[in-house]
């Protein structure tokens, strides 16, 4: 597994580094070949933000908790992101056959989904504009996310509100594997 650890608005020290990388990969039992694991550390009104963002086979893993201690964080985003794999492990086993160890058998799932229901379909014509202008037209039609052809990169992109009240983009990119 290759992991980077990232630092911002906070102090680390290498202890806590080395336990962070220590801990996440861990998870790396779970998948075979090629994973990446990114551990982002910050800090916002005086508690530890830590970020892990795991990616393997196609599968993006993320978990995001803030405590007072890196340590705590750390163990609730472990438990969180074995939660995911959990949940999604029907859908790894039809998308990922390769890719996932049979170790996660060992994991019973909480609930499994055979098929998924699909209840409505919108048709969404996308429009050239600049992120501002998409943030604008989400904020009017009162949505949390809106998908736009960025006229600065002529890609597909998704523009959403953060939890923090700030904006987020989603930058697509196409697979040619």
């Amino acid at each position: 597994m290759t992991t980077n650890v990232y630092v911002r608005k906070t102090d680390l020290t290498n202890e806590q580094k080395e336990m962070l990388i220590k801990k996440v990969a861990k998870l790396g039992k779970y998948f075979d070949g090629d994973v990446s694991a990114d551990i982002v550390v910050g800090e916002q009104a005086g508690k530890k933000i830590v970020e892990v963002t795991i990616r393997s086979g196609g599968m993006i893993y993320r978990a995001e908790e803030r405590n007072e201690e890196v340590y705590t964080a750390t163990d609730e985003i472990i438990d969180s992101i074995e939660r995911q794999i959990r949940k999604n492990k029907t859908r790894l086993a039809k998308r990922l056959r390769d890719g996932v160890k049979k170790e996660i058998e060992l994991f019973a799932p909480d609930e499994e989904e055979s098929e998924f229901k699909i209840v409505k379909t919108k048709t969404h014509h996308i429009k050239p504009m600049s992120a501002e202008e998409a943030i604008l037209q989400m904020n009017l039609l009162g949505h949390e996310f809106f998908i736009f052809l960025n006229s600065e990169t002529n890609t597909t992109d998704i523009v959403y509100r953060r939890k923090d009240g700030n904006y987020g983009i989603i930058e697509t990119d196409y697979d040619t594997h």
